[in-house]
């Protein structure tokens, strides 16, 4: 079983920065793509951004030029460097993982991210 460990959440002011980070208990090259969801109270989880194994990133058109996704393999972390946040980034922030094939995704166990205007 893998375990996806997010840390780096809290309450920002709207302008400010944050980094989250996504700590996997295996090689995360054994995934073929990671990536970043987000809840906010009443709304569906959606996709913030997502990278490749070998380093292809996708964003949500809301963050794009904002967030960055980024991966260190030697640590098996995946980052999520979000500037620029706005009251609506608030959510529960949570790292996904995509083994592809027959196993099934593995997810974190969310970390909050609050912004005040």
């Amino acid at each position: 079983q893998v375990q996806l460990v997010e840390s780096g959440g809290g309450l920002v002011q709207a302008g400010g920065s944050l980094r989250l980070s996504c700590a996997a208990s295996r090689s995360i090259f054994s995934f073929n793509a990671m990536g970043w969801y987000r809840q906010a109270p009443g709304k569906q989880r959606e996709l913030v951004a997502g990278i490749t194994k070998f380093g292809t990133t996708n964003y949500a058109g809301s963050v794009k030029g904002r967030f960055t996704i980024s991966r260190d393999n030697a640590k098996n972390t995946v980052y999520l460097q979000m500037n620029s946040l706005k009251p609506e980034d608030t959510a529960v922030y949570y790292c996904n993982a995509n083994p592809g094939g027959w196993e099934h995704d593995y997810w974190g166990q969310g970390t909050q991210v609050t912004v005040s205007s």
